[in-house]
């Protein structure tokens, strides 16, 4: 069976948040859908997957809610579920800057879209600033673009006044997995003042999705919140694995290492690690085996887990 994987994201001022997320944990969870949905005050975030036609109904269901007719899902599909289980959480933002007062909704940078994106980063004026976290940006990224080299969204602001100065009277270019995150940081950016500021529309994963290959300037995979791991161009699986561990993305060079053994250990985190806690991966990652050759899914093989929305650190 086809799955279809739908990411996705709205700016939309929810006066009853709690509502919502009610309706659309029902919803999700009548039409055997999985994922994560983030719901606020400030609109909703999240990637789901389930049935093509299951997905169809609930983002018909979320495009009715106040604000969210124009929503523009980013379709995937795979061969196998990419998800455990079904969430969808309160949360004070759906993508977590730390700011009060950032609404994309009062002011925002300029769309670029996919087809316009590479004049723009082509162009030596322009500072283009990947805003992902940094294991993110490991796995792939736009030839050129700066690394802020930062663990959360959480931390942009900060690296934006440190870099004040040399950001100051240039073209900035933003971009992020999805769109979301892009989107809020050139609010923040145009609040302090930043006045030639742009952010991709859609994202990379529009962008991988819509621009041909030969004319790319995307370099590696894209990190994805779900068990797909990364995609490239055409939005095709990547050669990433997920740590379990750690949670975050394993390359083949990683997977050489003699520090990295599936289900228990990678270069990254196998020195924060005891043998005891090792040991306890390593038998879950045995009985996670054992579920997949009786066909079961073993949930506890997403055990200790990262969040799977974009830069949900909560």
């Amino acid at each position: 069976m086809t799955i279809r994987i739908a990411a996705l994201y709205r700016f939309a001022r929810f006066g009853d948040p709690a509502a919502i997320r009610a309706h659309l944990f029902d919803a999700a969870d009548a039409a055997g859908i999985r994922g994560t949905l983030l719901i606020a005050g400030e609109g909703i975030n999240g990637t789901i997957a389930g049935a093509p036609e299951a997905i169809d109904r609930m983002v018909a269901t979320i495009r009715a809610l106040p604000g969210c007719a124009g929503l523009q899902p980013k379709f995937a599909t795979a061969d196998a579920m990419p998800f455990h289980r079904l969430k969808v959480r309160l949360k004070r933002e759906i993508v977590t800057m730390g700011i009060a007062d950032i609404d994309p909704l009062d002011v925002v940078g300029t769309y670029v879209a996919p087809a316009d994106w590479n004049a723009l980063i082509d162009d030596p004026d322009t500072v283009v600033i990947d805003t992902r976290n940094d294991y993110e940006v490991a796995v792939g990224s736009f030839a050129g673009a700066v690394d802020p080299e930062t663990a959360s969204f959480r931390d942009f602001p900060a690296w934006v006044e440190a870099n004040r100065a040399r950001l100051e009277g240039r073209r900035v270019a933003m971009f992020c997995t999805g769109g979301i995150r892009c989107e809020k940081a050139t609010a923040y950016l145009k609040r302090e003042g930043f006045a030639d500021v742009h952010h991709l529309d859609g994202g990379i994963l529009r962008y991988l999705d819509e621009v041909p290959a030969e004319d790319s300037r995307w370099q590696g995979e894209c990190f994805v919140f779900d068990e797909r791991v990364a995609v490239g161009h055409a939005l095709a699986p990547g050669s990433h694995m997920l740590c379990r561990a750690c949670r975050m993305p394993v390359s083949a060079a990683d997977r050489a290492s003699p520090l990295y053994a599936e289900g228990v250990s990678c270069p990254r985190c196998h020195a924060t690690r005891s043998d005891e806690q090792r040991a306890g991966y390593a038998e879950r990652h045995r009985q996670a085996r054992l579920a997949a050759d009786r066909g079961q899914a073993h949930v506890g093989a997403m055990q200790p887990g990262r969040p799977r929305a974009e830069d949900d650190p909560d």
